[in-house]
């Protein structure tokens, strides 16, 4: 605080108690003085203990005259003579509204009422902060908010107008509301019909098929004003200017959870008014040279495919449905056989299992390549041929019973650390994770690691890369003989196989693709990562000791 100009100094008044509040450039503090007498020997001292807090000004919601100028003593039964005169001297009042941080990555808004002698002095303390807060210029105040009435448990609509919207009008954001009415309703609005130069940003109230809507209206939007034909799977995309903002309402709520560390929809309308911004890699997919979809937590192939496929099925189940499929699909134990091939990063942008996780400030995330590097990335790409056989380039062949893309740690309330603990959300990159086949047990037991903190990655039958691109070709058997079902991959390097005959069932030729719980029409896709496409209302997982406070 010292480095900074200081703005204002007064004495105020604080739930009746005198308090010094001082205003810089950066921090709004206040302090609270408590006298006590203490008695030695008939001679009277003081003692004085001063506790002091402090508040970012880029962390105040909104400050404003109070409503009820006398509202502190009002709240409080006991009307003695000592809260009137107390409150007698400074009848005006002006309340601060700010963040305050609780357990598990939550964020609440709080407020503080201080008295002033004069209305004049309440009026510049009022003033001055505002004057602070307008040069905070990555505040939105424009919002085009898409609801989806009828994700997760349908509270969509209801956690909206009860939870943000309050929080919304604090802080004098305008916001104008849609109400979808069918699948796709918010993308194709996005497409086609909005002015988004009216516009700071865009908010999904809902899950993460909703997100996935406003990503393909914005970024296929995007391309389209710039004249970027994203059917070409080398096409440099051009990164989306509006932030979008998620309002989790849904079944898991993946996206908003591995950005922000909670699904708490006020923590998430927090974020949103004070203007955080975080860069969210996407990865485009195609098929033969034809645009598929966008993905931004995970690609999965087989067992994640299959509980998906399956789960379409039983949608009249809400999330239970889920359950049941993944049951269904581990005991069906299908693996399928493919070739993969992919680019990996350079060692600067660590690995997936050095265990250093994607938090706020993220070293990984802000590395900028250098030009060398650019080359090197360049001349690696331009090496690819089609035999697959070019240096830079790794090909696997195998049976594999999950083949997953995570671009994100794709954490959840029900796998804290996610598939992928170590993956960050804007390094160019994606951690492909590949599990070969391997007995029920083997893969039961690679699951539960999902919900631990034991090493996940720690099997001889799984292995991850952290890639840049990618593509997957599956291959093609009519016909699949006993021989085959026991048969061990060759030089994997991979010994844990299926026990019997019966422990795997190779009974479908081809599975399908899950990409951010939507399927794919093919199986052979050919994947690129494009760094940093989109920015989220977000600032990544903050450290749990942060604190608002700080004692002075």
């Amino acid at each position: 605080m010292e480095n900074q100009p200081r703005l204002l100094l007064s004495k105020l008044f604080l739930k009746h108690r005198q308090v010094e509040v001082v205003l810089n450039g950066n921090v709004l503090a206040w302090k609270k003085i408590e006298k006590s007498r203490k008695r030695r020997s008939g001679i009277s001292n003081i003692f004085v203990k001063a506790k002091s807090h402090a508040v970012k000004i880029c962390e105040i919601v909104s400050v404003c005259k109070a409503k009820d100028d006398d509202q502190d003593a009002t709240k409080k039964r006991s009307t003695d003579r000592t809260s009137k005169q107390c409150s007698q001297p400074y009848p005006y009042a002006f309340t601060v509204a700010y963040i305050r941080r609780t357990r598990q990555h939550q964020w609440r808004c709080s407020d503080v009422t201080f008295h002033a002698a004069n209305q004049g002095l309440c009026d510049q303390w009022i003033q001055i902060i505002n004057e602070q807060l307008s040069l905070l210029t990555n505040r939105p105040k424009s919002l085009l908010v898409y609801i989806n009435p009828y994700g997760g448990k349908r509270h969509g609509m209801r956690i909206y107008q009860q939870k943000v919207a309050p929080l919304f009008s604090c802080a004098c954001i305008s916001a104008d509301v849609i109400v979808t009415e069918r699948a796709n309703h918010a993308r194709d609005h996005l497409k086609t019909e909005v002015n988004l130069d009216e516009y700071d940003g865009v908010v999904c109230v809902g899950g993460d098929g909703m997100f996935s809507e406003i990503l393909h209206g914005l970024v296929t939007r995007t391309q389209m004003d710039n004249r970027v034909d994203h059917n070409h799977p080398d096409a440099e995309l051009v990164p989306c200017s509006l932030r979008i903002g998620i309002i989790p309402a849904g079944s898991t709520d993946c996206i908003c959870f591995a950005t922000v560390g909670t699904n708490d929809p006020v923590t998430s309308a927090l974020h949103i008014i004070v203007g955080d911004s975080q860069p969210l890699d996407v990865s485009s997919v195609h098929h033969n040279d034809r645009f598929l979809r966008y993905s931004v937590s995970l690609l999965g192939y087989g067992f994640y495919g299959d509980v998906l496929r399956d789960s379409e099925k039983k949608r009249w189940l809400g999330p239970a449905r889920y359950d049941l499929s993944g049951l269904k699909t581990i005991l069906n134990h299908n693996y399928y056989e493919g070739t993969i091939s992919f680019l990996p990063t350079e060692n600067k942008m660590g690995n997936p299992r050095d265990k250093l996780q994607c938090r706020f400030g993220c070293c990984i995330c802000q590395h900028k390549p250098s030009s060398k590097e650019r080359q090197w990335k360049m001349s690696q790409e331009e090496e690819k041929s089609d035999d697959d056989c070019s240096s830079g380039w790794n090909v696997i062949h195998g049976k594999f019973i999950a083949i997953n893309a995570a671009s994100m740690s794709c954490a959840c309330p029900r796998s804290p650390k996610g598939l992928s603990p170590s993956a960050h959300l804007a390094d160019g990159t994606t951690d492909l994770i590949l599990v070969r086949k391997c007995s029920r047990l083997d893969f039961l037991r690679h699951l539960h690691r999902h919900t631990n903190k034991e090493d996940q990655f720690d099997h001889s039958f799984v292995e991850v890369h952290r890639v840049r691109k990618f593509y997957f070709k599956p291959w093609n058997h009519e016909l699949v003989s006993l021989e085959d079902l026991s048969e061990s991959p060759k030089k994997t390097g991979f010994s844990p196989l299926c026990a019997s005959q019966t422990t795997c069932n190779y009974s479908n030729a081809h599975s399908s693709w899950s990409c951010d719980g939507e399927i794919l029409p093919y199986a052979a896709i050919q994947v690129s990562v494009q760094c940093k496409l989109i920015r989220l209302f977000a600032r990544g997982i903050e450290e749990q000791n942060w604190s608002v406070f700080e004692e002075l």
